[in-house]
């Protein structure tokens, strides 16, 4: 069994498709194990597709999102993706629920961890994941929880690109290649047939960031070539022994 690990927690369940895919995928590729979260399956605020549907209901639209982020998974290599079903628009943890993540993060004790911005205007449900995930990342690490298991160590948190990266004060300040598994993203990608309009959306983003990651890998003195990249914010201190 792989002792690499990373965890994603994503507010709906098409979220880790758009912002982390290629991530997922080429760290799978590498040897992690990578376990997905998803906290609501977006059933109420972003499938509109599906809701214009004759017949929608809630479940049927659930279920729907469901097979679309089990075959994108498939198609990433997710080790694991759990489904815990809280509700979108707003998405909301009691106790209950944030002990049931700090249960997992425990169990993967993932080398990196996964999330939203900060602030999201247009998607308050983002951020309140990402907010989530700290709080839940901090009980993981103390030791008079569940005293016995294994405590969390200090694993970085990434936070990958909103949809509308000025009106969220996200900053990236690290940047993934994520060319050769492209076709594994792009694959993931037109799992999510409730949102076709972000197909091509979130391509012209992966190419745009592949051209800041040539210009700052180097640039015309002898950058890396990248097709395909995607771009992260780290919440904490890097620690490195050369620069």
């Amino acid at each position: 069994m792989s002792n690499k690990t990373a965890l994603v927690i994503s507010a709906h369940s098409a979220d880790f498709v758009w912002r982390c895919g290629g991530a997922i995928a080429l760290h799978a590729e590498k040897g992690y194990d990578v376990t997905v979260v998803c906290l609501s399956y977006g059933e109420r605020g972003e499938s509109a597709k599906l809701w214009k549907e004759e017949g929608a209901t809630l479940e049927k639209v659930k279920t729907a999102r469901r097979k679309e982020a089990e075959g994108a998974a498939k198609a990433l290599d997710v080790h694991n993706i759990e489904f815990f079903d809280l509700g979108d628009y707003p998405l909301e943890m009691d106790r209950e629920a944030k002990f049931r993540l700090v249960d997992v993060i425990r169990k993967v004790q993932p080398a990196f961890m996964l999330s939203h911005s900060f602030d999201d205007p247009y998607n308050t449900d983002h951020p309140y994941a990402t907010k989530m995930a700290l709080e839940c990342r901090m009980v993981a690490q103390a030791w008079g929880h569940n005293p016995g298991e294994k405590v969390l160590g200090a694993p970085q948190l990434y936070l990958f690109e909103p949809h509308q990266t000025e009106q969220c004060g996200w900053k990236p300040d690290t940047i993934l290649d994520i060319t050769p598994v492209w076709e594994k993203k792009k694959a993931a990608i037109e799992c999510m047939e409730g949102q076709q309009h972000l197909w091509k959306y979130y391509t012209n983003v992966a190419e745009n960031r592949a051209n800041q990651f040539r210009r700052n890998s180097g640039g015309q003195a002898g950058g890396r070539e990248a097709k395909y990249a995607e771009a992260f914010q780290s919440v904490f201190p890097r620690t490195v022994d050369e620069l």
